[in-house]
Formats: structure tokens, C-alpha cells, sequence
């Protein structure tokens, strides 16, 4: 059956335009001149999809957007806004809209809008009658969690995740920003289509556009063949853009067009493909101050930012860490083919009394090298890395501060990079190069082990030639190593 659409305007000759066009495209129909009208045919004929005009006599597109959400029945809002009228567009879509288009209309944008809004109409019905969502209390798709601030972010989650709207979701590094988008994917009707997650901050940026857009073949040198990009291989799924504030400017400006058209252009194409992506961004940075200072453009900011989500950090929900480790744990379990059966009382208190500034993912360090040192019975304080929890103990940090994970090969970080990173031994200062935290790392190491070359370099994750090289280096630099 075709998707009944109703248009709702109380400018005549602009309701009748509309629905004339829109019934050009293979919808079937109907009018209404203000919200009250479009809300008595909305319960009488049941429309797929509502276009209403925002500023109306009687009941506007806000109440009729309110009042829609009321409905058993799913249906998909689109609001036409002025031009002026934009930060109205983004509070309907925080409120439930399916998406927005400016006047005057633009009509290929509209049924793009349209085409994605049916789809997405009969994907949610198929998948609510299929598979139904169900979680428990502290557990809502991959996040964990009972503290207050973890049921916020899971009311949040499960609020926004029907809808398509773009979310912003904010926090310091290693808080769980994926894992928000992972949920919001898991528990949307896009649900059996790709999640796509890409590093913007780990993608040299003179492949960047090639990476998100794809390329044609022949589009610059090396392109051998046709390449998709993110966007459609996330095709009818979610995109997570993650570290957005790192992209570069002429790609935010490509970017933003994509979202406002749902449709791209490869590299070195002539023709423009639609898509239908639901786009989730991500940051560590705080995005109003990264636009005051140019890192991201304003009016990206305000289309990705319909919807934040703002992921405490670790030590301000410290009761969540005994569930969370118990599922970390569970996870290195079979990760690992080892049997952790829990934490000893010391190890929790420890745990829930250091302030983790590397948050969940220096957690899920921590508990993954203790698992593998256990092996297997209940993890103790004997399995924690060397002075944690103690004065002058902070994790290390890879090149310039910024986290590795999704780097491309040619970005990953050394061994000894690595282990800054994750085993989270010594306190590294602000300014403090790679080369020094490293040398600091080793000879505190060799401190711990009581000079243990061996056992120093296993612990390191390097061989012992390289730890011997190191030692060397430093040696000609007149550091004393007995």
C-alpha cells in the first residue's frame, strides 16, 4: 500500500502545491489548513507522515507535533520552517520530529526526506513486531550501570533512539561515548542495518574525504578502483563520527551539506547518491569552545547537536564499578579463555577509591592485565600494575595526549606507546615528551622489578634486545642504570 502522507498548511496555495508534488511522487495525499484540522485527519486517516508548516493559526506545528506524539500509531513528522527559524527546527527534532526543511521548498530535498522517512516508517514496524527491546535495570544494551547519572544517560538513550535525529554525545576520553552510540543504534528500527564507527582524529586528512565519501576510480593518485565510503557502507544504519572536532574544516563543510541534502558525492563523481544515515558525533572537547575557536564550524555544530548526551566521568559515579568490572571481567573470561570468578573486597575498595582520569577504558585495562595475570579464582590487589592507587601513580599517555584506539596502521603507537597508554604506571606532566615519558616508564619499571631485566621487559609487552637498546640510549645520554 502506498504511504499515506498529509500535508498540513494553512497557506492555500502552498497546501495545495505540496500535495499535488508530493502526490506526483507516488504518495497518496491529503490536506489540512492549521494543526487542529491536521490532527482530527491524522486519528481519522492514519497518515505514515505528517508535513506540517511550524507558525499556523489555532494549533501551530509544535502542538501538533506534541499531540502526534500522543498516538498509538508511529508517525513520522516533518516540519517546514523560515529560514530564520532554525533553532524552532532543532526543539522539534529534540522533541520528536523526524527531520526538518527550510522555505522555500526545496522539493528534491523533500523527497529525500520523504523516501528515507517511508522506509524508515516500515522498517520500524516490522522491527517492533519482530524483536522488541528488552533490557534489566543496569543494563541497557553495552552500557552498565544503577548510579543516578547512568539512568539519566539510559533514559536519554532510550528516548532518543527511535527518533533519526543527529546526537552529540560529550565526555572525556575513555567515558563510553561509543558505547551511547552503540545503544542508540541497538535499540533504533535501524537496528539490522551497519554500525560504522570512524576516528576522525586518526585518519590523515588528506584521506579523510576518501574515508567518509568514498572515491571514484581514478579520482586522485592511487585510486585503483571505486571505493565506498563511510556513509554508505553505514547505508540504512548508524554513522559514528567520533573525535569530530579534529576533522578539517573543508570536510565539516562537505560533511554538513550531506546532512542537510542526505546525499553525496564521491570523489571525482559527477552524480550525487542519496543516503539514509542516521549520524551520531562524538567529542572530548567542549564544542562550544571548539567553534569560539574555529576547530568546528557553528552551523555543523547546531545540526549535529539536535540531541547531547554528556557522559560523566568515571570518578563521579563510583558505585557503577563493581557491575561494570563484573561485565569486563566476564568479557576477558572469554576473551581470554581464563575463569575470573569475581574481586576480592580489597581490590574493590581500591578500585572505587582511585579517581580513574582515564575513566572506563583505563578500568577495562586494568581489569583485562589483571584477568590475565590471575588466570583464573578472584582478582587481588596482587594483580594490580606496580604503585597503583599510590602518590605520584597516573596513567601514561600516547603521543600528545590523544587516545590510539582506531588508528590506521601507519598511526598505531609503539610498544612501548602502547603500555603509556594502557597499563597506566607512571605520572606523566603536561608538556612531557613521548621520548622522556618513556624513558621514565622503563627505569621505574626496573625500579619495581628490582632491576629484572627479564621480568621488566614482560611487563613492558617488549623484547628484552629492545629493552637492552633502550638502556643503552640512555646510558649515552648519562642516565645511570646499574
Amino acid at each position: 500500500m502506498l504511504e499515506r502522507v498529509l500535508i498540513v498548511e494553512d497557506e492555500i496555495h502552498a497546501r495545495t502545491g505540496l500535495t499535488e508534488l508530493i502526490g506526483s511522487w507516488g504518495y497518496r495525499t491529503e490536506g489540512a489548513a492549521d494543526g487542529v484540522e491536521g490532527l482530527e485527519k491524522a486519528i481519522s486517516w492514519k497518515p505514515a507522515i505528517v508535513v506540517t508548516d511550524l507558525k499556523m493559526p489555532r494549533m501551530d506545528g509544535m502542538g501538533l507535533l506534541d499531540r502526534l506524539a500522543e498516538l498509538p500509531d508511529h508517525i513520522a513528522v516533518v516540519m517546514m520552517t523560515a529560514q530564520g527559524s532554525i533553532e524552532s527546527a532543532v526543539e522539534a527534532m529534540r522533541k520528536g520530529a523526524y527531520d526538518y526543511v527550510p522555505k522555500p521548498v526545496d522539493p528534491m530535498r523533500l523527497r529525500v526526506i520523504l523516501e528515507n522517512a517511508s522506509r524508515q516508517h516500515l522498517d520500524f514496524d516490522l522491527h517492533e513486531k519482530i524483536a522488541p527491546i528488552h533490557h534489566d535495570d543496569d543494563v541497557l544494551g553495552p552500557l552498565v550501570g544503577r548510579s543516578s547519572s547512568m539512568k539519566e544517560i539510559f533514559s536519554l538513550v532510550e528516548r532518543v533512539a527511535p527518533s533519526n535525529v543527529s546526537v552529540l554525545v560529550t565526555g572525556e576520553s575513555g567515558t563510553g561515548k561509543e558505547l551511547v552510540a552503540r545503544a542508540l543504534h541497538e535499540l533504533s528500527s535501524r537496528r539490522t542495518k551497519p554500525f560504522i564507527a570512524v576516528n576522525c582524529a586518526a585518519i590523515p586528512e588528506t584521506l579523510i574525504e576518501s574515508e567518509i565519501f568514498g572515491h571514484e576510480k581514478g579520482a586522485f593518485t592511487g585510486a585503483l578502483e571505486r571505493r565506498a565510503g563511510c556513509f554508505e557502507l553505514a547505508e540504512g544504519g548508524t554513522l559514528l563520527l567520533d573525535e569530530i572536532g579534529e576533522m578539517p574544516a573543508a570536510t565539516q563543510a562537505k560533511l554538513l551539506r550531506v546532512l542537510e541534502d542526505r546525499k553525496l558525492r564521491r570523489l571525482g563523481s559527477k552524480t550525487e547518491t542519496p543516503v539514509d544515515v542516521r549520524v551520531v558525533a562524538a567529542t572530548n572537547k567542549d564544542p562550544e569552545e571548539a567553534v569560539a575557536v574555529g576547530e568546528l564550524r557553528g552551523d555543523l555544530y547546531y545540526r549535529l547537536n539536535v540531541f547531547n548526551i554528556q557522559m560523566p566521568p568515571l570518578r563521579e559515579h563510583v558505585e557503577d564499578i563493581a557491575l561494570i568490572a563484573q561485565k569486563m571481567i566476564s568479557d576477558m573470561n572469554e576473551r581470554h579463555n581464563c575463569t575470573v570468578t569475581g574481586i576480592k573486597d580489597a581490590l574493590l575498595k581500591r578500585l572505587t577509591v582511585y579517581s580513574w582520569p582515564g575513566n572506563v577504558r583505563e578500568l577495562r585495562n586494568t581489569i583485562e592485565r589483571a584477568t590475565i595475570l590471575a588466570g583464573s579464582g578472584m582478582l587481588g590487589l596482587e594483580h594490580l600494575p606496580p604503585n597503583f592507587g599510590e602518590p605520584g601513580f597516573a596513567p601514561g599517555m600516547g603521543k600528545a595526549g590523544r587516545s590510539m584506539e582506531g588508528a590506521s596502521d601507519s598511526a598505531r603507537p609503539s610498544e612501548i606507546e602502547r603500555y603509556l597508554e594502557d597499563q597506566n604506571t607512571v605520572r606523566v606532566e603536561v608538556g612531557t615528551t613521548v621520548d622522556e615519558a618513556e624513558r621514565q616508564l622503563i627505569l621505574k619499571t626496573l625500579v619495581a622489578t628490582h632491576n629484572n631485566k627479564t621480568k621488566a621487559a614482560e611487563i613492558l609487552g617488549i623484547s628484552s634486545k629492545t629493552l637492552q637498546n633502550k638502556l643503552k640510549e640512555y646510558s649515552n645520554q648519562s642516565a645511570v642504570v646499574d
